[in-house]
């Protein structure tokens, strides 16, 4: 059955959370001075991204809510026993230059654009619909999509079936006639193909090592997978 619908990831997939997180953080430490005991900068990122992973994760499984994971990040990093109100502020103060750094892909509205017109676009996020709306929003390309569901808000976290299932009934599709396209290769891409969708992965970094996945390295390559006669030709890296 032909691809009728695109669900998207945005972060990590049209979105470049990792270069924003990295330039807000280390703005935000400028503006803070290092705390925790870090020797340096690098040392002080580099335990920023491990405990967003971490503590993502544990928001992810259902053990935490999206406002706690990110209180628990800020108390872990800065080895402080913060209140919520604290911590709130804390963050809200590293969000300032976070979203100063905001930015698509540069292939993300091209092929937002080339798809437009024979697909049907939705977004599934593990986050919440207020973070991601706003984003989306602030990015231009809110209207692009007509639906917009988040963990947060269906008490479900991808890769679980439920979480496409949603998203599909969003749309009205059959899974069948769904493809996603994410960055992450369990969580996104096999996480659909269970779930019955086309799942993509979008390997940005050319990881590779996932043969039975459809794979692409760009948003490039997205279209002649879709449809094998689109004029950008054949995507160069699935597998």
């Amino acid at each position: 059955m032909a691809i009728r619908a695109v669900l998207w990831d945005i972060d990590d997939t049209i979105f470049d959370y990792a270069s924003a997180d990295r330039a807000g953080m280390l703005h935000h430490l400028r503006a803070e001075g290092l705390s925790g005991g870090y020797g340096s900068v690098d040392q002080a990122l580099t335990r920023w991204k491990e405990l967003t992973l971490l503590h993502w994760r544990r928001f992810e499984a259902g053990g935490i809510s999206f406002e706690d994971q990110r209180r628990d990040r800020v108390r872990d990093f800065t080895g402080t026993a913060l209140t919520d109100p604290e911590a709130d502020d804390w963050f809200a103060r590293y969000l300032t230059h976070y979203e100063a750094a905001w930015e698509l892909f540069p292939d993300t509205l091209p092929v937002l654009e080339l798809l437009a017109a024979d697909y049907r676009h939705a977004v599934l996020s593990n986050s919440s619909a207020r973070n991601q709306e706003r984003k989306l929003r602030i990015l231009g390309v809110r209207d692009r999509f007509e639906a917009l569901l988040c963990a947060a808000e269906l008490g479900v976290a991808k890769p679980a079936p439920e979480a496409f299932h949603a998203a599909c009934d969003a749309l009205r599709l059959p899974p069948a006639d769904v493809a996603y396209v994410g960055d992450q290769p369990d969580i996104d891409a096999r996480g659909a193909v269970e779930a019955g969708l086309t799942g993509i992965w979008l390997d940005r970094a050319g990881a590779g090592g996932r043969p039975e996945l459809k794979r692409i390295t760009g948003l490039d390559q997205l279209p002649a997978l879709l449809r094998p006669d689109t004029r950008f030709g054949a995507p160069d890296s699935i597998g």
